[in-house]
């Protein structure tokens, strides 16, 4: 072991060879000085640990395309493309939705280019970046205007400040959420300054519950849609009209938290526990927030829509200009918007809505494709499996799917998923039964070439 820690050489010394000084022309002596020390901070540590090791000619061209491969793989983006072979469809960790190509066209458009974002091009004068997607949120919604901020929860922050800062808001202890990252709907209301009156039990509130609250300082009825969890059994919450009413006799705001916004109706795939936001809002709320980047399909925003006094409020609030949204997801969340009109169908340009509703035989032939052309490199088994919408959205109602599950001679499950993440693109999976398992319906056709790759190229670390 010493002698091999004895052989280790000096890197001010390999600086001069030639294959090194070759490498720091190309690239630069920053990056050459740091791939030299990972590299043989990594020799060190094995020699040290007793493994058996193989020194390399270190000036020999062989060593010099390993430092290489090291200074590519620095290189790479930390941000980037992944498959997802969950199943998850919104996966919060994987980016939650996908973009339809329309978005990304728009984006690339006002990105390279100079854009109207705040300029009216009638009137030659300034304009608001929040009219370009307004009109289109209430064509689709009904609402009488619309707003748009940078995420959901800004959105709720704002409505709050704007509508009850320093008075009382009155919610049911039944929904008060916990959404990712630990953020808690009490919090969020402290946060904005208005003061928490809760009612009701966990499981049952009712209208009376409401009523009996209110007071002179009350200025907003709050209601969240538990759409990441559900209460079963003996339960029951008053219908938003009964709220509606209430709060319209004793002039007060109706606010809904709706989180993950759907546009169309989804109850003919099986999915029935997620409002559409038209809906809501005949129903008698005032305003209603929710969410770009999930059920919607387009990029993180936060939108706002309901009745014109209140959003004439939250448009003219100070905060506003610390939570707007920028004009590239202002781009695609137009683009995106304008999905939902004829003659296009939502369910086959807006690609989180086309793998929710994508025919269970699709996603069959696609798994059995995948098989196919992974034989020979691992062992697979096509086999039936749960997906699920993700996102915070219809936990409990998986949809049908097929997965292929993979095993490799020479690596362990964890190995195998591991070395699928370290691929050029890597691809993520999920693990069941010492089993890597790659669920189809989050997986695109023009994406089985990557899996492959990445299968065949896979190495134990």
């Amino acid at each position: 072991m010493n002698d091999q820690l004895r052989q280790l050489p000096q890197i001010e010394a390999m600086l001069t060879s030639p294959t090194i000084g070759a490498l720091i022309y190309t690239h630069s002596r920053d990056e050459v000085v740091a791939a030299l020390r990972l590299t043989l901070a990594n020799l060190r540590r094995a020699i040290t640990k007793g493994d058996l090791v193989q020194l390399p000619d270190f000036v020999g061209d062989a060593f010099a395309d390993r430092l290489r491969t090291v200074i590519e793989q620095e290189r790479r983006l930390n941000l980037r493309a992944v498959v997802n072979a969950t199943g998850i469809i919104i996966h919060t960790n994987l980016g939650r939705a996908r973009l339809a190509p329309q978005a990304i066209e728009a984006m690339r458009d006002v990105g390279l280019n100079p854009s109207n974002l705040e300029l009216n091009l009638t009137t030659g004068k300034r304009g608001s970046r929040y009219d370009h997607a307004e009109a289109l949120i209430c064509e689709l919604t009904g609402a009488e205007a619309a707003l748009i901020v940078n995420n959901c929860a800004a959105a709720v922050v704002l409505g709050l400040m704007g509508t009850a800062m320093g008075r009382t808001v009155v919610a049911s202890r039944g929904e008060l959420i916990e959404i990712g990252g630990s953020f808690r709907l009490p919090d969020v209301i402290a946060q904005s300054g208005a003061i928490l009156r809760e009612v009701g039990a966990t499981n049952k509130t009712r209208l009376s519950d409401y009523a009996e609250a209110i007071n002179d300082d009350t200025a907003v009825l709050l209601k969240s849609h538990t759409s990441n969890f559900k209460i079963v059994g003996f339960t029951s919450a008053p219908a938003r009209r009964d709220l509606a009413k209430l709060a319209k006799d004793r002039n007060l705001i109706l606010m809904e938290d709706l989180g993950s916004g759907v546009l169309i109706d989804l109850s003919p795939y099986g999915m029935t526990d997620e409002p559409v936001v038209a809906d809501i809002l005949r129903a008698g709320v005032d305003v209603v927030m929710f969410s770009g980047d999930k059920l919607l399909g387009g990029p993180q925003a936060g939108i706002i829509a309901g009745k014109a006094d209140v959003i004439a409020k939250l448009r003219s609030h100070p905060l506003l200009r610390a939570l707007r949204i920028d004009k590239l997801s202002l781009a695609a969340l137009e683009a995106t918007l304008r999905l939902y009109r004829a003659p296009h169908d939502p369910f086959q340009t807006i690609p989180v809505l086309k793998m929710l509703s994508e025919p269970l035989a699709d996603v069959q032939a696609r798994a059995n494709a995948l098989a196919a052309q992974l034989d020979g490199l691992v062992t697979t088994l096509v086999i039936p499996s749960d997906a699920y919408v993700g996102g915070g959205s219809l936990p409990q109602q998986g949809l049908q799917s097929v997965a292929v599950s993979i095993a490799h001679p020479d690596m362990t499950a964890e190995t195998l998923a591991d070395a699928l993440r370290r691929a050029p693109v890597p691809v993520i999976g999920r693990i069941h039964q010492d089993q890597v398992l790659l669920d189809m319906r989050t997986v695109t056709d023009a994406e089985l070439p990557l899996v492959v790759d990445a299968i065949g190229h896979a190495r134990p670390q």
